[in-house]
């Protein structure tokens, strides 16, 4: 312990001396959390059809955008997300990371691309990279609650919108600009670029956007294999290639770009975007002397069609439709070869009516399908994974608020009609999910807040969950779904208090989720031509946790600002039969100090997580550690009619090994050891 306060006290002095000496003012741009906090209050929730500000919605919203974005930017969409309040990354070597939520992944934390799903494999196994790129992103709005009915049933963990504004609905002042990210990552030698166009002149609008993102093998402390936690959940394992320092074969390189165009009006907006994405990645291997190195080779394309139409009639405010289409595909294989191949091809559409019935009242009705084939062959033994399913889903929805004096009230009803129907087995499915929300925002006065919401969702299970019948590659695993299956049924209550003032903030929310028929993979201690197997089954279940953040404002003056941010967040996950739920997080808190003055802001966060000491049956726990990062960005503005921000970061800086609760390769692939991050982004 005196090592982490020794270091503490080192880097913030390090910290605030290298802040420039010539600036007599604080910025008048808000640097600080505590100035950002209030400004981030007025924001408009962009996936929210209804446009309510971040103030007066009841339901737990995390907003990333500008130069915030820029900082916390990973390759994945989990790694960007993982320091949110109740948001960890479930990571399957650096390559691939997706959200969890409250405990929730997979199919329960839904990833959208404007709005519409991004459509890949990413649901279907940790293994799978989620093709919604932080890098491209302008915006990433994370929705929690109620508020996710209004993009499927299903997403009860949780909704991610990663905004890259692909269809542009205004027409910017200049014919061109856009903006150029490059930056360098040291613990695994990762370099990448981002650059994004955009202009229009008239009614016209466009955007240009490409990335390339190159790394080699990640850095990390000590061996890469964890031998007697790896052996527990695989008795029998023969480890004899272990490699120390970095993990083997976690190199990767990816692409992509997306160019969109449209047609601005007084009444509307109508346009396209047409987007390729692609991407090479290994896969940590288990050490054995038969392992092979596998590899995904990943494509995607889509094309995206958008259209508003404002005020249509009198009671509505706009009409918007929004369509895309989705063809993925990936293999999986060692090195120049192919032994299994996953397609998805999807259409999906939705159409949204916000309206304002009379003064008070206004909300929104709309309505989704969404059509896809999926289907996952192993090439080598000519078999099937899962036969070729014919997924379709319909829902409408509707939500309507109202505000009775100091109280803002929501309800919402979804229903929606699934249907799964697979070649070569007669195991059709069918399943009408019906799900309602309620909320409430108290303003007690202009220092205390109160919000209370409480969701019933049902989830249809998904193809993967019914029909995966064979051994994974990337997962080394044997994985069997059940095709008697029922609807998942959540209850979910979620109950939070905000107390604002000049010399602190604090916000505090509880949930308590019960789940009838809960899906979940989990390991037999069984074994398979010697792979374990994996079982999806069903339980009762329940999560119940916290998240807590204080902002302490500690110096406004000449030398700046100083706050002082304390958080924790906590999730517990149990079957009906006292049984833990496999891969939750662990219990987090921590303390984030932020300085800013004048262009120059800086921060220091350490992060402390305890011991996941229920890991479920047949896993390993994962031992305690501290992450301490530090971060420093300097704005110069106008420099040849360009607003340029350097920037510096130090991740995990103790060189801490990191065994990833959330991760299902946490004991082959620990997370990234001391790296330090650099780059600039040039706004033009």
């Amino acid at each position: 312990m005196n090592r982490i306060v020794c270091t503490c006290v080192l880097l913030t002095c390090i910290l605030f001396t290298a802040q420039p000496t010539w600036a007599d003012e604080a910025a008048e741009e808000p640097g600080s959390p505590k100035k950002h906090y209030e400004i981030h209050m007025k924001e408009v929730i962009v996936s929210l059809p209804m446009q309510e500000k971040l103030s007066s919605s009841a339901k737990p919203v995390e907003i990333l955008h500008d130069e915030e974005l820029t900082l916390k930017a990973a390759p994945t969409i989990g790694g960007t997300l993982r320091q949110e309040q109740g948001i960890h990354g479930q990571s399957f070597g650096p390559n691939v990371g997706l959200p969890v939520i409250r405990g929730q992944s997979g199919p329960r934390v839904r990833v959208l691309n404007n709005g519409l799903g991004t459509n890949d494999a990413s649901q279907v196994s940790p293994d799978h990279a989620s093709t919604a790129n932080p890098l491209a992103a302008e915006r990433i709005e994370v929705l929690r609650g109620p508020a996710t009915l209004l993009y499927g049933s299903g997403a009860i963990g949780g909704m991610v919108n990663v905004i890259d504004n692909r269809i542009p609905t205004v027409v910017p002042d200049e014919v061109v600009g856009g903006t150029l990210d490059q930056r360098f990552n040291s613990v695994s030698n990762e370099t990448s670029t981002a650059i994004k166009l955009k202009g229009g002149d008239k009614f016209f609008a466009y955007h240009l956007d490409g990335f390339y993102r190159d790394n080699g093998d990640i850095d990390t402390p000590g061996l890469a294999i964890d031998v007697p936690r790896a052996s527990f959940s695989e008795p029998g394992l023969d480890v004899t290639q272990n490699t120390n320092g970095f993990i083997d074969n976690t190199n990767a390189d990816a692409r992509g770009g997306t160019i969109g165009m449209s047609l601005v009006g007084d009444t509307g907006v109508i346009g396209i975007a047409g987007n390729l994405f692609e991407t090479n990645y290994g896969i940590p291997p288990e050490g054995t002397d038969d392992a092979e190195l596998a590899r995904i080779d990943l494509e995607q394309g889509k094309f995206d069609f958008k259209a508003e139409y404002l005020q249509p009639i009198s009671i509505f405010n706009a009409i918007k439709t929004k369509f895309s289409y989705t063809d993925y595909q990936h293999t999986e294989g060692a090195e120049g070869e192919v032994e299994a191949q996953f397609e998805n091809n999807t259409w999906e559409g939705r159409v949204e009516m916000p309206h304002t019935l009379f003064e008070g009242l206004n909300g929104v009705i709309g309505f989704q399908a969404i059509s896809s084939v999926f289907s996952a062959v192993e090439i080598e033994e000519n078999e099937t994974i899962v036969p070729r399913t014919s997924s379709q889903n319909f829902g409408v929805f509707a939500q309507e608020g109202m505000r009775f004096g100091p109280v803002d009230t929501q309800v919402g009803l979804r229903i929606e009609h699934a249907t799964s129907d697979p070649d070569l087995i007669n195991m059709n499915r069918n399943f009408t999910p019906i799900s309602a929300s309620g909320s409430a925002l108290w303003e007690i006065n202009e220092n205390h807040t109160v919000n209370l919401a409480f969701t019933r969702s049902q989830r249809a299970p998904q193809v993967q969950e019914l029909y995966f019948a064979g051994f994974h590659e990337a997962t080394r695993a044997f994985e069997r779904g059940n095709p008697n299956l029922t609807m998942e049924t959540s209850h979910n209550l979620d109950v939070g208090y905000k107390f604002v003032t000049d010399w602190i903030v604090v916000e505090v929310d509880f949930f308590h989720n019960w789940i009838n028929n809960y899906i979940f993979l989990q390991r037999s201690g069984a074994f398979v031509d010697g792979a374990p197997e994996l079982l999806n089954r069903q339980s009762g279940a329940t999560f119940i946790g916290y998240e807590a953040r204080a902002i302490i404002p500690a110096m406004d003056n000449n030398f700046g600002t100083l706050d002082v941010t304390l958080f924790s967040d906590f999730v517990r996950g149990q079957l009906s039969n006292d049984d833990d739920i496999p891969q939750q997080p662990p219990l987090r808190y921590g303390f984030q100090v932020d300085h800013a003055l004048g262009d120059w802001n800086s921060f220091l966060r350490l992060t402390r997580a305890e011991k996941q000491e229920n890991p479920g049956p047949n896993e390993a726990g994962s031992p305690d550690y501290v992450l301490l990062n530090l971060g420093t960005h300097y704005h110069v503005d106008n420099l040849y009619g360009a607003d340029v921000m350097v920037y510096a970061k130090g991740n995990n800086l103790l060189d801490e090994r990191i065994l990833n609760s959330t991760s299902f390769l946490r004991n082959f692939a620990p997370e990234a050891g001391r790296g330090a991050e650099v780059g600039v982004r040039i706004n033009f």
